[in-house]
């Protein structure tokens, strides 16, 4: 199977805050940390030397706690923020080069953005605040509301059209915004930490919908999250950030499985790890002979369902790939001690 091709890519960016970027960058190429370059010149380095690429149709999931740089790294790839150095390639193209009207067409047409904070116009029907993109093109009213009105049913929202903002919960109130970003039919979806400040079931739903649509819809989504859980749940892939760098990146699995150092491991520790964790993960890799028999697992089978199946068989198992090719074995010890954290 080839690669899918990549719509967002980060090259060596950086973000400075401060009037002189270009000293802070060098400061922090001669190994500065953030605080000594703050303490030493007073530019905050929020941003420092990322690179990372999103292929078309997955979840990336960019997680840090506050202060670490992604919510700037997100604003950085739509310039909503100006990046100090660096490139974002949208579909190949530099998003750092782009003059006003090029990247005005790009937000138009390639991306959106979802907020925490909802940013819905109070004095506007819900309908025309999912069109309100729409209108911004120049599209007619009947076209534009009957998009939005589709948009709507696609979140569940399809009885509220004419109803006002502060007529609905936090939750559905997300939803518009979800759907004001879809109405335009964008191929790439930035979230800035969209369900944090909704409550803990609402924000359960929200996540399950998201799935939900991007299994229809299969959308490029950039996803900015603190929460290490709700990154495990919806990430293909995992960026996470401390002080404005990238520490580790990989599949979910991979991350578990392998913390790259202590910051990253305690993270891990509240992890469930039979849900996350795969038999690719746990598996010894194949060195001689195939097991006897011809009974096999996926390599992407998660160790929850891979327990009882072990149980039955009691003995190793082939692992297998998406081609069907063996790629390992897996056996009762490893995943025990892989359930355990070891």
């Amino acid at each position: 199977m080839s690669p899918s091709p990549t719509t967002v890519s980060c090259r060596n960016l950086w973000k400075v805050f401060g009037p002189r970027p270009q000293q802070a960058i060098e400061q922090s190429r001669l190994g500065a940390s953030k605080g000594d370059v703050l303490a030493q010149s007073g530019h905050v380095v929020a941003v420092r030397d990322v690179s990372f690429d999103v292929c078309e149709g997955e979840i990336f999931v960019v997680m840090g706690l506050s202060g670490s740089g992604k919510s700037t790294l997100i604003r950085c790839i739509s310039r909503l923020v100006e990046p100090s150095a660096g490139q974002v390639l949208i579909d190949g193209v530099d998003v750092a080069g782009m003059n006003e009207r090029e990247l005005r067409e790009v937000r138009r047409h390639k991306l959106a953005m979802v907020f925490q904070h909802f940013g819905l116009f109070p004095h506007r029907r819900v309908i025309d605040n999912v069109a309100y993109g729409l209108e911004v093109r120049g599209m007619g009213q009947a076209e534009r509301h009957r998009r939005a009105g589709e948009v709507l049913e696609l979140v569940g929202l399809s009885g509220w059209a004419n109803h006002y903002p502060q007529e609905l919960s936090g939750g559905m109130q997300q939803r518009v915004g979800l759907a004001r970003a879809l109405a335009v039919e964008p191929e790439i979806l930035l979230f800035d930490e969209p369900f944090s400040a909704l409550d803990p079931l609402i924000r359960r739903e929200m996540q399950d919908e998201l799935l939900g649509l991007q299994k229809r819809l299969c959308k490029s989504l950039v996803f900015i999250t603190h929460d290490f859980l709700e990154a495990l749940k919806l990430g293909d892939h995992i960026a996470i950030m401390r002080d404005g760098e990238i520490v580790q990146a990989g599949r979910p699995e991979e991350i578990v499985a392998r913390p790259a150092n202590g910051y990253v491991a305690a993270f891990t520790r509240d992890a469930p790890r039979a849900k996350v964790l795969d038999a690719a993960s746990v598996m010894t890799p194949l060195t001689g002979d195939l097991p006897a028999d011809d009974f096999a697992v996926l390599a992407q089978t998660k160790l929850e369902k891979l327990i009882p199946i072990l149980a039955r068989h009691d003995r190793p198992l082939l692992v297998v790939d998406a081609a069907g090719q063996p790629v390992g074995t897996v056996d009762q010890r490893a995943v025990l001690l892989a359930v355990g954290g070891e």
